[in-house]
């Protein structure tokens, strides 16, 4: 196991897990930012852990990384508290002035998140100062279409959202929804984003990490094994899904499971383009997987996190 980076000491990180992101917290002496909110029904959570970083400090600003539901159901939690801006890439601004649930992801999925407005944008090549260091927002997309990952070229900090983790990325739902092109986004993200002079990822979930070359191998790894099988793709976003769902709401009816899976619409979509299981044969081999894998397991007809 590596040593985990030293970050500046300027630059907080809140590691919470995969049903909240990390929060990054940028000091500039009595200011802060935030880098991303958590999902909603952590969000209480979320304002104590950032209340208690900031000892003091005014929180002048939230910046999210994407639109999915685990990186901005704290938005309006957290600027009720502090009083904050909150930003948002560019190409997410139409729905949350909206409020699209399906264009968020949020009735698609079965995710909860608060309604929340946006005070202002930022695009590709836009840059900002927050702990003291200049950012620069990088086009992400693949993951999600619109997403911005954020770096600084002078400590060589990638703040990577969830185009790169230190062992993959996050669920292409385009690909599996059938509404892009999300595995070509994904790649041309990922060389994009492996011609850059890294020390250290801050990714959206997971310890910041400095094996920036064999996280990149792992995420290219992955990505092939996609291209050459869109079912593997497909059963992997169920699966992730419903963990998600899982680790939220605690336990959930067996007898229920395949109703939830066949009107739930990204499984039904994936379900129908790649894998073609009635719900009930979908939901068996899902409870399988969730218990091989030891993320669930069968008691009293509930499927309850492990």
């Amino acid at each position: 196991m590596s040593a985990r980076p030293r970050l500046p000491d300027t630059i907080e990180v809140l590691e919470r897990g995969w049903l909240s992101a990390n929060n990054v917290l940028l000091f500039d002496g009595g200011e802060a930012a935030l880098v991303d909110s958590g999902y909603v029904t952590h969000a209480q959570q979320t304002v104590a852990l950032v209340r208690t970083a900031l000892d003091g400090r005014r929180l002048g600003r939230l910046i999210n990384t994407h639109s999915h539901s685990d990186h901005i159901g704290g938005n309006a939690s957290v600027q009720r508290a502090f009083g904050c801006t909150i930003t948002v890439p560019v190409g997410m601004e139409r729905a949350v002035t909206h409020w699209d649930e399906a264009a968020l992801l949020l009735s698609t999925a079965a995710q909860a998140g608060e309604r929340f407005q946006a005070d202002a944008t930022l695009a590709p090549g836009d840059r900002f100062v927050a702990g003291a260091l200049e950012w620069r927002a990088i086009a992400a997309p693949g993951h999600d279409m619109d997403a911005l990952a954020y770096y600084n070229a002078e400590r060589r900090i990638l703040m990577s959202g969830d185009a790169l983790w230190r062992d993959g990325f996050g669920i292409l739902f385009a690909d599996v929804l059938g509404t892009g092109d999300g595995l070509g986004e994904a790649r041309r993200t990922l060389e994009g984003i492996g011609r850059l002079a890294v020390d250290v990822v801050i990714p959206g979930h997971g310890a910041p990490f400095a094996e920036f070359d064999d996280a990149l191998e792992r995420a290219f790894a992955r990505l092939q094994a996609f291209e050459a099988d869109g079912a593997r793709m497909a059963r992997n976003a169920i699966r992730a899904c419903v963990t998600f769902k899982l680790l939220d709401v605690r336990s959930m009816a067996l007898d229920e499971l395949p109703r939830h899976l066949d009107e739930t619409p990204l499984y039904r979509e994936a379900n129908r383009r790649f894998l073609g299981l009635a719900p009930d044969a979908l939901a068996g081999w899902l409870v399988k997987e969730l218990e091989r894998a030891g993320v669930a397991r069968r008691e009293h007809g509930k499927l309850v996190v492990s």
